[in-house]
């Protein structure tokens, strides 16, 4: 029996403990005895779990809510033999983050809460506006129109636009004169339909996604300088020419930045040091330089003509590092929602990174 499976498994008398209405599972009582084991004594069980086993927690531990400290006390009588003194626990990300980091590396705790979180945003609202319009149309399209409203009414415009774009049209009909109709939202049903979003969509939104296999590999050719990136795609072309052809097409360069909207590059030329920008202008094309310039104030665009004019001789490999720098940026930003980066010049390619 592994770990997780001995800590999960049923009381041996009784029925198991029932929460919100509905008896708890394994991977449920698991995650509610390790947060009544907390930092210091839940260590050693932490280190017998497997990378699987301690995804399915970090999933059930955040999604918990209150637990009633009849239950904890319950679980551990179960599991432990020892009853719990501290009253109810509190199941959330900031827990189970908290938590993992202890015992953990930064990078796998990273990627497990960015798995549990989904897509970008501070709440729920904003995670939905940064999903895919087919992928959260695809959900909706089995929902009640009523509730389909509700929910388009919380998310940006742009994206409900889109949402209703893919939706059935008499459907899509249908929502239009229920938002047409809709008065203010009650805070209960509002908690019920998020509650619902969170637990039946959001938290499986990234395991049913697929990604393109290419992805990860173009993401890394990002960061190589372009001595190295020409080395590696001249030793493909031969016998990997495919490959490397749609790796070129996902990644994301330099001069991509032109196709950033005017708000788009200003928050980055806000973002980024005057230094790198400097530099990086000074090995791009006409084309992106002059396309930065005009999107500054005309003295600021004056300032930066007369350093690159004044600059000397500068290192590629300096060029090549404040342009990644500059692109990580640009990803940074649309991680977080600041701007959309979108691809290959048509709007209904949008690519947020």
């Amino acid at each position: 029996m592994n770990a997780t499976a001995a800590i999960a498994a049923k009381p041996k008398k009784g029925p198991p403990p029932t929460h919100n209405g509905r008896p708890l599972n394994g991977i449920e009582r698991a995650g509610i005895l390790l947060l009544s084991l907390g930092e210091e004594h839940g260590q050693d069980v932490w280190k017998l779990l497997d990378e699987d086993e301690v995804r399915e927690l970090s999933v059930a531990m955040s999604q918990l809510g209150v637990i009633d400290s009849g239950i904890v006390d319950t679980l551990l009588v179960d599991f432990v033999g020892q009853l719990s003194g501290n009253g109810g626990l509190l199941g959330n990300t900031s827990a189970t983050e908290r938590l993992l980091t202890q015992f953990l590396p930064g990078e796998r705790v990273g990627a497990i809460m960015e798995e549990i979180r989904g897509p970008a945003g501070r709440n729920m609202w904003e995670k939905l506006s940064n999903v895919q319009e087919d992928v959260l149309a695809n959900y909706l399209k089995n929902e009640y129109p009523q509730t389909i409203a509700v929910v388009l009414s919380k998310i940006r415009s742009e994206q409900a636009a889109r949402v209703l774009a893919v939706l059935p049209e008499p459907l899509a009909l249908d929502v239009i004169n229920r938002l047409i109709k809709m008065e203010s939202v009650q805070k209960d049903v509002l908690e019920r339909v998020e509650q619902t979003l969170r637990t039946e969509f959001m938290s499986t939104l990234s395991q049913t996604s697929k990604r393109d296999p290419y992805a990860p590999i173009a993401e890394i050719f990002n960061f190589f300088d372009r001595q190295t990136e020409a080395r590696f795609f001249g030793a493909m072309e031969t016998s990997q020419k495919e490959s490397a052809e749609r790796i070129k097409t996902l990644m994301f360069t330099f001069d991509d930045l032109v196709k950033l909207d005017s708000g788009a590059i200003q928050t980055l030329l806000r973002k980024v040091d005057k230094g790198k920008l400097t530099i990086a202008l000074k090995g791009a094309t006409e084309t992106v330089r002059e396309y930065f310039l005009k999107n500054m104030s005309q003295r600021a665009a004056k300032m930066m003509t007369d350093d690159l004019q004044n600059m000397g001789p500068v290192r590629l490999r300096e060029v090549d590092e404040a342009q990644a720098l500059m692109i990580a940026t640009a990803k940074d930003l649309a991680d977080k929602g600041e701007i959309v980066i979108v691809k290959g010049g048509n709007s209904e390619d949008e690519l947020v990174y």
